[in-house]
C-alpha cells in the first residue's frame, strides 16, 4: 500500500499566526486526493474533501478577536497537524515598491523607535518569494511578534501603521510585508487585468515570446542585467586593494587622483565600470577620541566594502537589490577612535551602468554615536584610485524591454510570485506605497491603480476591502516658478483612485528629501494611513486625512473659493501665508497666487488674471514650503481643480 501523500496546508498558516475576525476564516493547503481534511480553532469547525490534485479548500466559521488559540489539522488518513499560539484579529497586507520595503533599520540605525517595543499582540511577516514566471503558492517566511528586532527587519511603515491599530483597537493585528523595491505596478497585476488596458496590453506579447520560448533569438535569455552579469560579466576574484593595503591607514595615496564627492565617477570623467577606492583622513575633535562613532556614507552605486583604519566597517553586495540607491551607514567602534584620526576607504564595486558614492552631501557624515547635530560633514574631496577597469559594460538586448522571465518588472510576474501564494487569506485590507517607478506615465498610471485595486479584490473575493494608498513624497529640487510635474500627475493619478469605494489617502508631500527617493520619515507615513484606517474603517473620531479638495467656485470677480472635505481649523503651518499655491487663466499660465483663509475655504486670485480658470497647489516634484494644513496639523493633498469632475473653474 503507498503511503497518502503527506497534509499540508499552504505557508501561512503556522505557529503565531494571525486570522482574522469575524468572517469565515479560509484554510488551504494540499493532500492525498480524494481525502477528507477537517480543521478546527477557537471551538470552530469545518470539513472537506481533497480534489484530484490533492488542493483543498475548507472555511472555519467566524471567530471574534482573541486568543491564543490552536489551529488544528487531520485528514481521514490519520494524519494531523497542530499550530499554536494563534490569534484572531485585523490582517493587513503592506505592499509596494521600496519605500513600504524599507525597513525600520535603514531609517533607525540605532534602535530608538523599537527599543523596549515588545507587542505580543502584533505579529509580522514578510514574504521574500523570488520573482518567478509562473504561478507560484510557497513562500519562506514566519510569523514573528513584534519586538524590538523583529521591528527592525520589517518594513518601516508597516510596522508604525499596524502598531498605531494595536494601541488604537487593542486586537490581536497580523501584518504582511510584501514589497519589492524599484518595481512597477505592471508587475503587481493579474494578466487577466493588463490585458483589459490597450497600452499595458501591448508589454504582454514580447514578454510572452520569451516566457513561451518563441523568441530564440537569444540562446541565453536573461531576466534582468544583473542576472546577465552574475552569469556573463567579468570575475572578481581578488581584491588588489586589499592585497595592496588600500585600506589600512598607512597607505601612501599622495599620487592617487581627487575627486569630489558626491558624484559618479562617470561626471569626474572616468568612463568605465569595475572596482575603484575612495579614501579619506578624518582629524577627530579632541572629545571624539575614544567614542563610538556612526559613519554615513549616503547611497554608493552599486556595491562597497567600507574600512576604518584598516578594519572592516560594513558592506553592500548582491544582497541588496537597491544597493545602488541605499543610503550606508556603519558603526565605527570606540577602539578605532583613540589615536584622534581615522582614515575611511571605500570599495567600491559598479558592475554596469554608473559608479561611485552618489550621496547627497547632507547624508555624508560622521558623528558620535547619538549625537547626529554634532557630525562633521565627508562631503568634498577624496582620494580616488582605480583598482579595476573592465571597460564600459553593456548588457545584451535582453527582450521585452529587458523584463524577460523571472524579472521582478515583467508584466503579472509579481501578482503570480508574490500574490498568489496569499490568496485567499483572510485578511482586513491593504496598504500601498507605490508609483515611483512608474512617475514617467502618469497618464497609464491613472487607469492602472484602480484597475489593480479591482483585481486584486476580485482575486480574494472577501468584498470591497479597504485600499490605502501613500501619495508619493516630496522629491527632488524645488523650482522657483510653477511649473509642469509628472510626480504632481502621478499623485493626482493616486487620489483619482478615491473615487472607488473604501479607498484611503494617506499624503506625504511634507516628509520627503529633495535629494533622497527613499525618505527617512516612514513614521509620519505610517501614522497617517492608520489614522484613516481608524477614521473611516473603524469609526474613531477625527478627520481621516488632511484637507481633500471637493470644490471650486467662482467668488468675487477675479477670484476662485476652493471648498475642502477634513478642512475643520483650515490654517497654515507656520502662520504664512499659503505657498505655492498658482492660478492661471483659459491660457493656462499659472503664475502664485494670492489667497486668504475663510473658515474651512480658500479664495485665490492674481492681479494679473483676471478671469481665472484654474487653481494648482504643491503641483511640482518638490513643492517645497507647501504649509496649508488642518486643525491637526495634517497636510493638504496637492491638486489641480481642473481634476474635479465638475468645476466652475475648470
Amino acid at each position: 500500500m503507498s503511503t497518502p501523500s503527506p497534509l499540508q496546508p499552504a505557508p501561512l498558516f503556522q505557529d503565531g499566526a494571525v486570522l482574522q475576525r469575524e468572517m469565515l476564516i479560509p484554510v488551504w493547503g494540499q493532500a492525498a486526493p480524494g481525502a477528507t481534511v477537517r480543521a478546527s480553532c477557537g471551538g470552530g469547525t469545518a470539513s472537506t474533501q481533497a480534489n484530484e490534485d490533492g488542493s483543498w479548500l475548507l472555511r472555519l466559521p467566524p471567530l471574534p478577536a482573541g486568543g491564543p488559540h490552536t489551529l488544528a489539522l487531520e485528514d481521514s488518513h490519520g494524519q494531523r497537524l497542530t499550530y499554536q499560539d494563534i490569534l484572531i484579529g485585523d490582517v493587513w497586507i503592506c505592499s509596494g515598491q521600496s519605500n513600504m520595503e524599507y525597513a525600520l533599520s535603514a531609517v533607525d540605525p540605532h534602535g530608538r523607535e523599537s527599543q523596549g517595543v515588545n507587542l505580543p499582540g502584533v505579529r509580522l511577516l514578510t514574504v521574500a518569494t523570488p520573482a518567478r514566471a509562473g504561478r507560484q503558492s510557497a513562500i519562506n517566511a514566519r510569523w514573528t511578534p513584534a519586538a524590538p528586532d523583529t521591528l527592525a527587519a520589517f518594513s518601516a511603515v508597516g510596522g508604525w501603521f499596524g502598531r498605531t491599530l494595536h494601541a488604537g483597537l487593542g486586537i490581536p493585528i497580523g501584518l504582511i510585508a510584501n514589497a519589492w523595491g524599484g518595481t512597477r505596478i505592471q508587475a503587481w497585476l493579474s494578466r487577466e487585468a493588463l490585458s483589459t488596458d490597450p497600452s499595458a496590453r501591448l508589454e504582454l506579447e514580447p514578454y510572452e515570446r520569451l516566457l513561451y520560448g518563441i523568441d530564440r533569438s537569444n540562446p541565453k535569455v536573461f531576466s534582468s542585467a544583473d542576472e546577465w552579469f552574475r552569469a556573463e560579466g567579468p570575475e572578481d576574484p581578488i581584491n588588489h586593494g586589499l592585497e595592496n593595503g588600500w585600506h589600512l591607514p598607512a597607505c601612501e595615496d599622495s599620487a592617487w587622483s581627487v575627486m569630489t564627492l558626491p558624484q559618479r565617477w562617470q561626471e569626474a570623467g572616468h568612463d568605465f565600470n569595475g572596482i575603484a577606492w575612495f579614501r579619506r583622513r578624518i582629524e577627530l575633535p579632541a572629545a571624539w577620541r575614544g567614542r563610538p562613532l556612526v559613519l554615513n556614507l549616503g547611497a554608493i552605486d552599486k556595491h562597497d566594502e567600507t574600512f576604518v583604519n584598516g578594519q572592516r566597517a560594513g558592506s553592500m553586495g548582491w544582497e541588496n537589490k537597491n544597493s545602488w540607491c541605499t543610503p550606508r551607514t556603519y558603526t565605527v567602534p570606540p577602539g578605532l577612535t583613540q589615536e584622534g584620526t581615522v582614515t575611511v576607504a571605500v570599495r567600491v564595486r559598479s558592475h554596469i551602468y554608473h559608479g561611485g558614492l552618489t550621496g547627497p552631501s547632507t547624508r555624508m557624515n560622521l558623528h558620535p554615536e547619538g549625537a547626529p547635530a554634532d557630525a562633521l560633514s565627508l562631503a568634498g574631496d577624496w582620494r580616488f584610485q582605480i583598482e579595476q577597469n573592465w571597460g564600459v559594460v553593456t548588457p545584451p538586448d535582453l527582450g521585452a524591454n529587458g523584463r524577460g522571465p523571472g524579472e521582478p518588472n515583467a508584466p503579472y510576474t509579481l501578482f503570480h510570485s508574490r500574490l498568489a501564494p496569499l490568496i485567499p487569506y483572510g485578511i482586513r485590507g491593504w496598504t500601498w506605497y507605490q508609483g515611483e517607478s512608474n512617475a514617467g506615465e502618469p497618464g497609464l498610471y491613472r487607469r492602472l491603480l484602480p484597475l489593480l485595486i479591482q483585481d486584486w479584490r476580485r482575486a480574494w473575493g472577501q468584498g470591497d476591502l479597504p485600499f490605502l494608498i501613500v501619495q508619493l513624497a516630496n522629491y527632488q529640487p524645488a523650482r522657483e516658478e510653477p511649473c509642469e510635474s509628472s510626480w504632481a500627475e502621478l499623485r493626482a493619478a493616486q487620489a483619482a483612485a478615491l473615487r472607488l469605494p473604501r479607498t484611503g489617502l494617506a499624503v506625504a508631500i511634507d516628509v520627503g528629501d529633495a535629494a533622497d527617493i527613499h525618505p527617512k520619515d516612514k513614521k509620519s507615513v505610517g501614522l497617517r494611513l492608520a489614522r484613516w484606517a481608524l477614521s473611516r474603517e473603524y469609526g474613531h473620531a477625527g478627520p481621516p486625512s488632511g484637507p481633500l479638495l471637493r470644490a471650486c467656485l467662482p467668488a468675487a470677480p477675479g477670484r476662485l473659493r476652493l471648498a475642502f472635505d477634513h478642512a475643520e481649523g483650515l490654517t497654515t503651518r507656520d502662520g504664512s501665508p499659503v505657498r505655492t499655491l498658482a492660478i492661471a487663466g483659459a491660457d493656462l499660465r499659472f503664475r502664485w497666487a494670492e489667497s486668504r483663509i475663510e473658515g474651512e475655504t480658500l479664495e485665490a486670485w492674481h492681479p494679473e488674471v483676471p478671469h481665472p480658470a484654474a487653481v494648482r497647489y504643491a503641483w511640482a516634484d518638490n513643492p517645497e514650503g507647501c504649509n496649508l494644513v488642518n486643525r491637526d496639523g495634517l497636510p493638504a493633498a496637492p491638486f489641480d481643480t481642473r481634476e474635479l469632475e465638475t468645476s466652475p473653474c475648470g
